[in-house]
């Protein structure tokens, strides 16, 4: 087998949530069937972590990177609010979503028609960077991700599955 480099900076972002037919996972940036650390059903965490001098720079300019998998939708250096549509919807299993920002404020991401969302605080003159992978129980025909964000911050974002 052989070994697969994770970028540093790269750090994972939990959410349980009550929502029908889904279930959230925690990824530590461990491939897709490689052992992975268990998270409690009963704790929501979230993680951002800014890129280090040690490892690669995070851009707004460019879309992040996504772990295996289709790329569904992606933008690179986005400004306001957007919606993306993900042609064919998602199917059940595993979804990723890949988000860089910077300048100061807070972004907003949202799954529909599931409704499942998470924050990601922005912050000036850096770029924060965060890697969520969910696991949903079924297909959604119809699906977009939707971005809320203030005119300060410029994002990018890969989603895929």
């Amino acid at each position: 087998m052989g070994v697969v480099k994770i970028p540093r900076g790269l750090i994972a972002f939990a959410v349980v949530t009550g929502a029908s037919g889904l279930l959230a996972s925690c990824t530590d940036g461990t491939p897709k069937g490689a052992p992975r650390s268990s998270a409690s059903p009963s704790v929501s965490s979230s993680v951002t972590a800014e890129a280090g001098a040690e490892g690669p720079k995070e851009s707004v300019t460019k879309a992040p990177d996504i772990y295996g998998g289709k790329v569904l939708a992606s933008v690179a250096n986005g400004k306001g609010n957007q919606s993306l549509p993900l042609e064919g919807g998602v199917g059940s299993g595993e979804l990723a979503i890949a988000v860089n920002c910077q300048g100061k404020g807070l972004i907003k991401i949202t799954l529909e028609p599931v409704g499942l969302s998470f924050p990601q605080e922005c912050k000036a003159g850096e770029v924060t960077s965060t890697y969520n992978e969910f696991a949903l129980k079924r297909s959604r025909k119809d699906a977009s991700v939707k971005v809320e964000v203030p005119s300060t911050v410029r994002w990018s974002m890969t989603i895929g599955q």
